[in-house]
């Protein structure tokens, strides 16, 4: 009897002890998709609740002081940060995005627009047949703004067995107060593209990239050229204003100013991502609205 009790004992430690090692080792999954072995990134689907992140980046110029991929470096560490708080998958380095109105400047990879529409759909195809149904893309870069919003509004046009939600924070004024106090020590206007706001953001990600002694060697001023119109949209807007592809004046920027924003951005794409690992309406109402444009001589009217 005593032999049958120690056995089941070892047998009940032994579980309990491979339990543990189990959760331990679901703890340290990776959070980066091409950092997962195959069979981790099963787990790692499991583990998300489905939810798979797509930070949008692009190269292009910043100024003559910061990095080319400066939009792809701030975004992935800002979700690689939330991701610590609330477990979700990465995508890789994402940089096919609209950079049309920088192409005459160096360094800048602006792809087609049949290229970059096609390679965000199958990007998303793609993440949901390896298991996940929620998609959020996080957009780092001003000028997908436009293209990311009709995309997400383009998925209705045919069925689709994921739901896309498009990180859209506002402004919370208990959280900003930190961000307000700090911009009221920099002058005003000065922190557009490349200018005090985003060099202060890269001072905070990766300072060993901005080189804040050259942000003078060109003007961020507004050259404003376009005067004569002032009831029109043209693509030519942005040459039309910063020729230089640089708005603002990075020489203000600060690493507490940077850190700070990051510290607020963080904040809100981790509340975010909770919310869309609990949502159902979404995908529900998707389903219903597939369902009914079927059928659409049969809806109730």
């Amino acid at each position: 009897m005593k032999t049958l009790t120690t056995i089941a004992c070892i047998m009940i430690s032994s579980i309990i002890f491979l339990s543990q090692r189990a959760i331990a080792m679901d703890e340290n999954l990776a959070t980066q998709w091409e950092e997962l072995t195959a069979p981790n990134f099963v787990k790692a689907v499991t583990k998300s609740g489905k939810v798979c992140i797509l930070p949008l980046g692009i190269v292009e110029k910043h100024g003559p002081h910061m990095p080319l991929g400066t939009d792809l470096i701030d975004v992935r560490a800002q979700v690689l940060n939330a991701v610590k708080e609330e477990y979700a998958v990465v995508f890789p380095e994402y940089y096919v995005g609209q950079i049309n109105e920088a192409r005459n400047q160096p360094g800048v990879i602006s792809y087609s627009p049949e290229l970059i529409w096609k390679m965000l759909q199958e990007t998303c195809d793609e993440i949901s047949r390896n298991g996940f149904d929620k998609i959020i893309f996080v957009n780092g870069h001003g000028g997908n703004n436009d293209l990311v919003k009709y995309f997400c509004m383009s998925q209705l046009h045919e069925k689709r067995n994921y739901a896309i939600y498009l990180f859209a924070p506002k402004t919370d004024p208990n959280e900003h107060k930190k961000v307000e106090e700090l911009m009221k020590k920099i002058p005003p206007s000065t922190g557009e593209h490349a200018g005090a706001m985003e060099t202060s953001y890269m001072l905070a990600v990766r300072p060993d990239l901005v080189k804040l002694d050259d942000a003078t060697m060109q003007s961020g001023a507004d050259q404003d050229r376009l005067t004569n119109l002032p009831d029109v949209y043209t693509g030519i807007w942005w040459y039309a204003k910063f020729p230089n592809h640089y708005a603002g004046e990075g020489k203000y920027a600060n690493a507490e100013l940077g850190k700070a924003l990051l510290e607020e951005d963080t904040k809100q794409l981790v509340r975010m991502i909770r919310e869309v690992k609990a949502d159902t309406k979404v995908p529900e109402l998707q389903k219903q609205f597939f369902d009914a444009t079927s059928h659409p001589i049969e809806t109730k009217q």
